[in-house]
């Protein structure tokens, strides 16, 4: 194997292959006063590119999207289901297919400025289509870099190498910690897609791909400075960002081992089965083992299937996940903005965090919990909260809870992986109850 796999050919593949995607997912750029990475300027620069008619685009697609996938469930037409790419973006269950369309009719009020303020607002639709076009972006400049950093081998580079430390820690292949590198420095739904891509192709298991999705998908540290500035505690950014690091871990660490995610089966995708190897053999060194698996895995590397996975990645995500997005967030918004729910469900929250002394505890009780919804919502409920200590409790909190719809929840539940809302919550609660006596003792320490 070493003699056919390890040749001048696959190095520079494995080299400049899996430099290409490291520079552009992995490598922190400065940017003001915080990072960014190179995949971000990308975005920003579609954004720029697309201008005034992102919004037009996205109409466009919602329309496409809904009017295909009823034509599907209607009439089942061959040349949609034998075709490999449009079988997944239209065809589709009915309740999906009712979330496209209403994420049509969504976005189309929004774009035009027709309905009730309550849907279209800047706190609810108008929000949520902002958002989708990011996605966007996004999407399209992700999907065709994407296989240079888990195609070319660094993956199974880091994987041999990475194990020794983040299997016993994590529960998880060692190639997970190019999933935390990404997200920690770019957008955690980027990670989130790239985890999925991972299980799909038969890198994760079930319960490995939950897991990662929902403990290592932090946001960047861009938006962490911006919810800092946000409830007014920017001066405290260094100590802020190191209580989101420590508690994040510990979270990790802890979460994965309780239900639901314990009790998530450790099984492959049935599809493909097993395509993972981090096992060092007795007769090899870790390092000659890693660079044998990264060149065995850059030799099947090809500009042809870099094509072909990036237009199923775009495929899935403009006509099947968007539209969905659109819908489910929205609802998800207006019920947080519109309705009285979260205050009647965050009082037990308020006595919990009075338990562990959290000045003003009820009033930012619901915060605690709305962030299910949407992570930026927590950070403009406590902008009139006096206390800086609370603020500073709420605010990484709602930065650690790492679980919202709107970002990552609705990319979650629409994978093959069996995390549905239901457990979603039960994860969100969970790390929500053992982030907070954490916080508030870091808090304690520092402030």
């Amino acid at each position: 194997m070493r003699e056919k796999s390890i040749n001048k050919k696959n190095l520079l593949k494995f080299i400049l292959g899996s430099a290409f995607g490291i520079l552009m997912f992995l490598i922190p750029i400065p940017q003001g006063d915080s990072f960014t990475t190179l995949l971000d300027f990308v975005k920003s620069f579609l954004k720029d590119l697309f201008g005034g008619s992102l919004p037009y685009i996205l109409v466009l697609i919602m329309v496409v999207s809904s009017v295909l996938s009823v034509y599907d469930s209607i009439c089942k037409p061959d040349w949609i289901r034998n075709n490999h790419y449009l079988k997944r973006a239209f065809s589709t269950t009915p309740f999906y297919l009712i979330s496209k369309i209403l994420g049509m009719v969504v976005t189309c009020m929004v774009v035009f400025h027709v309905g009730p303020e309550f849907i279209i607002s800047a706190d609810t639709g108008a929000t949520i289509v902002d958002l989708c076009g990011t996605l966007f972006c996004i999407v399209l400049g992700f999907s065709f870099i994407l296989p240079f950093l888990t195609d070319c081998g660094i993956m199974e580079f880091l994987g041999v190498i990475m194990k020794p430390v983040v299997n016993p820690l994590f529960r998880v292949p060692g190639r997970a910690s190019v999933d935390l590198i990404a997200s920690w420095f770019g957008a955690s739904n980027a990670a989130v897609i790239l985890t999925r891509e991972q299980y799909m192709k038969g890198f994760y298991t079930k319960r490995e791909a939950a897991y990662i999705m929902t403990n290592f998908s932090l946001v960047s540290i861009p938006f962490c400075l911006m919810i800092a500035d946000t409830v007014g505690i920017s001066n405290l950014f260094p100590a802020f960002y190191l209580c989101i690091c420590a508690v994040g871990i510990i979270l990790a660490i802890l979460v994965g081992r309780i239900p639901p995610l314990s009790k998530i089966p450790d099984t492959y995708r049935e599809r493909v089965g097993k395509q993972i190897n981090e096992e060092v053999p007795q007769n090899k060194g870790v390092l000659a083992h890693a660079l044998e698996m990264s060149c065995k895995r850059a030799d099947v590397f090809h500009i042809k299937g870099i094509l072909s996975s990036g237009m199923e990645v775009v495929m899935g995500m403009y006509f099947d996940l968007i539209p969905i997005v659109v819908a489910w967030g929205t609802a998800a918004l207006i019920i947080a903005t519109y309705t009285p729910v979260f205050n009647w469900i965050s009082y037990p929250m308020g006595m919990y965090l009075k338990l562990f002394g959290v000045e003003e505890a009820f009033a930012v009780a619901p915060a605690t919990l709305v962030g299910f919804a949407d992570m930026f919502i927590p950070a403009l409920l406590i902008t009139g909260i006096k206390s800086v200590k609370t603020k500073f409790i709420i605010g990484v909190l709602s930065l650690v809870q790492i679980i919202y719809l709107t970002e990552v929840g609705t990319i979650v539940i629409k994978s093959e992986i069996p995390l549905n809302l239901w457990r979603l919550f039960v994860i969100f609660l969970e790390r929500t109850l053992i982030a907070i006596p954490l916080i508030v003792l870091f808090a304690n320490l520092v402030l």
